[in-house]
């Protein structure tokens, strides 16, 4: 049997990618195969198809990608605990190999999917999900503390605004001005870009600012410095070169510090309980990837682009 794939093979822009045809994996030991009905797509794949992160993450062509998944158990391999054929998973590769109709990964990268819980929901939930998580434990954020958050609608920053106000934080976004009502329904206080963005910010907290988590970059950890945040309760996703961080000592904390099923797990209770909420902004399907890249390249979408295989 043969399944499609996401695949490119060279670096380029989106005339790069196209469908593949593949051979369908076995289960080897400890791992499971999972038919995918739902992935999202991130910017990092934008850099890693671009070269931009070839030093760091080189290609082996030809390339797959995606990182985030949910699905249904196909078939498990020898020794596989607490899956078995027809689960409905949520999950995350570290293989590049999401964006396609089945995807193999180990057992120890899957949870199961709480039955109310949406499939694109689910199958964008991973890389934003667990990038937001970790920023708000970053900051050491805690009940009644006041937090900014740049990009505040985005992929990242609108979950991350979430977490932060339920751990009883008051929480000040930064997204324009089509995303404010949004902002305001999830009780954050919506600010837009401009004018003297500090002293705005300073209105709006009513006090002292303890914590900036940045998901834009372009200067937002030196707004957050010349507010009077300590270095220790500023988290930057987005600083090129490391520059914020050599510079002041911010922290750098994302995806990779809580890329764990267990932190997978806690999300994806959040959005059963209601307390979470993944912004869809628009699905494709598979063979349309290169649209679905097209609109995240933008930059102006509140919220996941989700592949559906």
């Amino acid at each position: 049997m043969m399944y499609k794939a996401v695949q490119f093979d060279h670096y380029g822009g989106l005339d790069v990618l196209h469908i593949s045809e593949l051979p369908m994996p076995v289960p080897g030991k400890g791992e499971v195969l999972v038919k995918v009905k739902a992935a999202g797509i991130n910017p990092i794949e934008t850099k890693i198809r671009e070269g931009l992160l070839a030093v760091k993450w080189p290609a082996t062509w030809p390339e797959g990608e995606g990182s985030d998944f949910a699905g249904v158990v196909d078939s498990t391999g020898p020794e596989v605990k607490n899956f078995a054929k027809g689960n409905e998973v949520i999950g995350f590769t570290n293989k590049r190999a999401s964006h396609a109709e089945y995807v193999l990964v180990p057992m120890d990268q899957l949870t199961l999917r709480p039955p109310h819980v949406p499939w694109e929901q689910a199958g964008s939930l991973f890389t934003s999900g667990s990038t937001a998580y970790e920023t708000v434990r970053a900051v050491s954020l805690k009940k009644g503390d006041t937090v900014v958050v740049s990009s505040a609608a985005g992929g990242v920053g609108s979950l991350a605004v979430q977490l932060a106000v339920n751990v009883g934080a008051k929480v000040i976004g930064l997204a324009s001005e089509d995303n404010h009502a949004w902002l305001k329904q999830k009780g954050v206080i919506p600010l837009d870009h401009d004018g003297d963005i500090a002293e705005k910010i300073k209105a709006a907290a009513g006090g002292r600012v303890d914590a900036f988590i940045d998901t834009f970059g372009h200067g937002y950890a030196d707004l957050a410095i010349q507010l009077g945040i300590q270095p220790d309760r500023i988290d930057t996703i987005v600083d090129p070169d490391h520059v914020a961080v050599k510079k002041y000592g911010v922290k750098n904390e994302g995806s990779m510090d809580a890329a764990t099923a267990e932190v997978l797990a806690k999300l994806a209770a959040l959005i059963e309980q209601g307390h979470l909420e993944v912004p869809i902004a628009h699905i494709y399907k598979l063979d349309q990837v290169r649209e679905a890249f097209a609109e995240l390249e933008t930059h102006h979408t509140h919220g996941k682009i989700v592949l559906e295989p």
